[in-house]
């Protein structure tokens, strides 16, 4: 595993278990909420959004298995991202698009007027950006789906998850899933490399 995919790893590892021993407070102040400032009877006070919550949410998780879902993924794509483009860009690209994921579900809760106040956590947006990255990096990589166990270009993968995310967000399968968020992530990613192909500092 590459040296700051492993990095990563550790650091979303950690704060989960720090999560975990912590006060509702803690999740209260770095998890990302809607604009505007609210009362939350689960944390007993006034919750709101922050700017660092644009970052910090993003590793924060719902539950152990959001974390390994997650972390899994990154340990699966992560690597080969890192090693082709090197880990400066990397962590750029990777913070790119929890940025962009963070604004766009920002954008899209402030859009959707019967919306309950919740809070979004979770790597999944940087994660989806990664994505993107391996499947432009490696279009005919073979990724073998797990459930069903079909084979397909890493290209072909990834714009089906995208549609898969773009439709279960549209009609709202999946509650309680940020699907805007990880097109969100998606975005930024395919900005950030667009960028730097212009700019002849990435080649893919």
């Amino acid at each position: 595993m590459a040296r700051l995919t492993r990095f990563l790893i550790g650091i979303n590892v950690a704060v989960f278990a720090l999560e975990a021993i912590s006060r509702p407070g803690f999740l209260a102040g770095f998890a990302l909420w809607p604009v505007g400032h609210f009362f939350v009877a689960q944390f007993d006070g006034p919750v709101g959004f922050n700017v660092w919550q644009l970052i910090t949410c993003g590793f924060l998780h719902a539950n152990f298995l959001h974390l390994a879902i997650n972390m899994y993924a990154l340990w699966m794509f992560g690597s080969d991202v890192e090693r082709a483009i090197g880990s400066r860009h990397y962590l750029t690209l990777y913070f790119a698009s929890l940025l962009s994921s963070s604004v766009t579900q920002l954008l899209v809760v402030s859009m959707m007027t019967s919306a309950g106040i919740y809070p979004t956590v979770g790597a999944s947006g940087a994660i989806f950006g990664i994505l993107l990255a391996f499947g432009l990096l490696f279009p005919r990589r073979t990724v073998v789906l797990l459930i069903p166990p079909i084979p397909m270009p890493a290209i072909v993968f990834v714009i089906l998850y995208a549609l898969l995310e773009l439709f279960s967000g549209v009609f709202g399968t999946n509650q309680g899933v940020a699907h805007f968020a990880h097109l969100g992530g998606m975005i930024g990613a395919y900005l950030t490399l667009r960028h730097w192909r212009r700019r002849e500092r990435v080649t893919y």
